[in-house]
């Protein structure tokens, strides 16, 4: 406690200094700002933004101001919040023109070279390029080949951790899969022990991706920063071995190999290792926290709804007999699993993995009439359109047939982003759901033993306690 005290003694200077910075921001822009509230100095509406239910947080402030932009004040920056189906098309459409890629200031501090040349916290253009580049790996002329492999990966992941168990947590259980396969398919890292020890580390670092950027002792950004330095050693480790393998002639191909042999294609440059560390967690991050929670998810409400998670298994049973006995899924089996997928959409229509997305005003934006001045940041929330009862009949009922009735209107359920900046990642992601479900609904029922479990609030709707299943065989 005397440290954390000291430290806040230590700190408080620059939070003088820190108020009045924010207080001249804000009064230099005098324009005709959207309607809404900045909140407390400094911290402004972060504590309700990261905490509280994030439908009520948007809800509310829509309500009070309007159904269609606000403004606020959270982590740290003045922020103008775009609602609805007209809100995403805007954001998405002008992306490259009106607005620049945002990170929150934690994120800058966990994952830091990638923005060292930014400002701001936008994505240097170097940094998008290189990520492009590297995105080739996340193509479906390259996912076809993954098939097997993963088909024996996640095989293999279920016998470890799921054959012979009454109980599991199927949340961190999700997250270990989701990394030994992106350990395995991007970084070439097939020690287990090692994916493990970086799970864990992982679990804690999330949850300091979107919250206050006070780094002190007592604070989640601290611990995260912690577990970022641990992570990051463990990962230019692993580089290292790396780069002498590839040095002894061993053959490679993977993201990482990619990193490390191949120079920047407009300044030759090769990274250094601390560098390519950084870019691998930052992109390990953006592969873990959603697929994981989808992954959970899906668990979750298959396992409150038996009679769809018995449709689901009969479509997954009618795939594994077309097959001859041992043989792995393929490619075009993927495509068959039309109503697995279906559910998997309706899970993160109602439980979006991620809430929203930030990005950064290139330049002064009259939207509704109202001026988004330059530099400020712009929050776009997929909770105004994913329950829009003009969007979605029924919002509130659980109904994968909905996208055979119809597909959804463009720009509201949009999971993986829309628009130019749509993650390179979203068809491995489906990918590694649609094998998890094939094999996990052909060997087990389950049973979500606490129905009403809590989870956070923010960005994230992580489970407080994890996601706890109790598990009966088929065979059984």
């Amino acid at each position: 406690m005397d440290h954390f005290l000291f430290s806040i003694f230590l700190t408080f200077p620059f939070f003088l200094l820190a108020l009045i910075f924010y207080k001249s921001k804000l009064q230099n822009n005098k324009t005709n700002l959207p309607p809404g509230s900045f909140g407390w100095p400094i911290i402004g509406e972060t504590f309700a933004f990261i905490n509280q239910d994030h439908e009520k947080f948007i809800g509310d402030r829509m309500k009070k101001y309007s159904s269609k932009i606000f403004k606020t004040n959270v982590l740290g920056e003045p922020t103008v919040v775009l609602c609805g189906l007209e809100g995403h098309k805007f954001v998405a459409s002008n992306e490259l023109k009106l607005f620049n890629v945002w990170r929150p200031r934690s994120m800058q501090k966990l994952f830091r070279s990638s923005y060292q040349k930014g400002s701001s916290g936008a994505i240097p253009r170097q940094t998008e390029k290189q990520i492009q580049r590297a995105s080739g790996f996340l193509q479906v002329d390259a996912l076809v080949h993954y098939v097997k492999t993963m088909d024996t990966l996640v095989q293999d992941h279920i016998n470890s951790h799921w054959v012979g168990k009454k109980q599991v947590d199927a949340y961190h259980l999700s997250q270990l899969l989701v990394l030994t396969l992106a350990a395995r398919f991007f970084w070439g890292l097939e020690d287990q022990v090692r994916v493990e020890k970086l799970c864990k580390l992982m679990d804690i670092m999330m949850l300091g991706l979107h919250v206050f950027p006070l780094n002190i002792p007592g604070t989640i950004l601290n611990r995260a920063m912690k577990a970022a330095g641990s992570a990051r050693k463990e990962i230019m480790e692993f580089i290292k071995e790396k780069r002498e393998a590839i040095s002894s002639g061993v053959k490679m191909n993977d993201i990482l190999h990619f990193m490390i042999a191949n120079p920047d294609a407009s300044s030759g440059r090769f990274m250094p290792d601390n560098e390519i560390a950084d870019k691998v967690m930052g992109l390990a991050s953006g592969g873990f926290n959603s697929p994981a929670m989808t992954t959970a998810f899906i668990v979750k409400y298959l396992g409150e709804r038996p009679e769809l998670c018995d449709r689901v298994r009969t479509e997954q049973l009618e795939i594994a007999r077309s097959k001859k006995s041992g043989e792995a899924l393929n490619w075009e089996d993927i495509q068959k699993m039309k109503y697995s997928w279906n559910v998997a959409l309706e899970v993160m229509r109602l439980m979006p993995p991620l809430q929203g997305t930030f990005r950064e005003a290139a330049t002064d934006i009259v939207y509704e009439g109202y001026t988004i001045p330059k530099g400020w940041k712009v929050y776009w929330t997929v909770s105004t359109t994913n329950k829009d009862p003009e969007c979605y009949p029924e919002p509130e009922a659980f109904d994968p047939t909905r996208y055979e009735k119809q597909t959804p209107p463009p720009y509201t359920n949009i999971p993986f982003g829309s628009g130019p900046r749509i993650c390179p990642g979203k068809d491995y992601a489906r990918l590694q759901i649609l094998v998890f479900m094939h094999h996990v609904v052909k060997r087990f029922k389950w049973e979500v033993t606490d129905p009403n479990c809590k989870f956070m609030g923010g960005l994230n709707p992580l489970p407080i306690n994890g996601l706890h299943v109790r598990l009966q065989s088929c065979s059984e």
